[in-house]
């Protein structure tokens, strides 16, 4: 099946099989390897991607349902050159150990500031929940996310956009 996809701002329009799952699709056909496979069952986040805008597991979701959609990856949070203020943000709080997890936890972070863009530290965890790290206690992570939230929140103010 022919689908057509915007992935990280780039339209690809590729041949695949129909049960082909969107974690193999960005890896295997587009190179986008910051995507990683961790459980192939919904469990652990770690594939976590934005499709319109979203967070989805990328392993429970075929590639073919993502024909006329656009996924961000982890790789296209970046702007000129610059990473997210969420990537950032987990480098500087190092809310990081392996860093297997960290792009799926990123990609989910992100999503939970765009609908609360001021979280206290039990709407993080619970924002989070889906995402599995197995080297933290957690709290560094969370503490880049309120850092990240911080951060953007005050970058709005100073755009003019207010709080």
């Amino acid at each position: 099946m022919r689908i057509t996809v915007t992935v990280d701002g780039v339209a690809y329009s590729d041949e695949v099989e129909p049960r082909t799952l969107l974690v193999h699709h960005l890896r295997e056909r587009l190179g986008k390897t910051g995507t990683v496979v961790g459980c192939d069952t919904g469990n652990c986040g770690a594939c976590t991607v934005h499709l319109d805008g979203r967070s989805v597991k990328s392993c429970a979701v075929l590639a073919v349902q993502a024909d006329g959609r656009e996924v961000t990856t982890v790789e296209g949070l970046a702007r000129e050159g610059r990473p997210h203020p969420v990537q950032q943000a987990f480098h500087d709080n190092h809310a990081l150990q392996c860093g297997f997890c960290t792009p799926g936890m990123i990609m989910q972070a992100v999503d939970l500031l765009a609908e609360d863009p001021d979280p206290d530290e039990d709407a993080v965890r619970h924002g989070l929940e889906g995402n599995l790290c197995r080297c933290t206690g957690y709290q560094n992570i969370v503490s880049a996310v309120r850092d990240a939230a911080s951060r953007m929140n005050t970058a709005r103010t100073d755009a003019g956009g207010g709080a």
